[in-house]
């Protein structure tokens, strides 16, 4: 899906740059020589951790 929002389509980023895609996921996971399932679940307990910031 773009991946922040859960559409379904891995890499549309909808026309905005600011959406998580799939191309990104393996890049990130590629610089930190870890598995893009890795680096999600990297990303998953990051922001677990920092709790939900103000809108």
């Amino acid at each position: 899906m773009c991946l922040s929002c859960g559409c379904g389509d891995p890499d549309d980023d909808h026309g905005n740059p600011d959406h998580i895609t799939w191309t990104d996921l393996r890049k990130a996971s590629r610089a930190a020589d870890i598995s893009p399932a890795q680096a999600a679940d990297n990303i998953r307990s990051g922001t677990q951790s920092l709790g939900t910031p103000p809108s």
